[in-house]
């Protein structure tokens, strides 16, 4: 998922260039942030929505890459979901492979 280029300053729109060719960029963050309460069949069928929308995205390795260093706790970032991405982040930080 990415953050709505026209809510990053001036300065930092070079780093965020990225974004602007996510195949997330103009929908509705629906498909990749959970609503309160969301749990079991419903999210898991939004986080494959998320996914497939993903998996066809030009920069879904910048993607996934800013939202592992970032530690983005939220959404469906990357192809990854918040539950796949702290998976990564703790398995890096004890020294294993996810």
């Amino acid at each position: 998922m990415v953050a709505r280029i026209k809510d990053v300053s001036g300065a930092l729109v070079d780093f965020w260039d990225w974004q602007a060719l996510g195949s997330c960029n103009n929908m509705d963050p629906e498909f990749f942030f959970h609503p309160e309460g969301e749990r079991g069949g419903p999210r898991r069928r939004r986080i494959e929505r998320a996914k497939r929308i993903c998996q066809t995205c030009p920069v879904i390795d910048e993607c996934r890459e800013y939202a592992l260093v970032n530690h983005e706790p939220y959404g469906v970032w990357g192809g990854l979901s918040e539950e796949e991405r702290n998976r990564i982040i703790s398995a890096k930080r004890h020294g294993r492979t996810a």
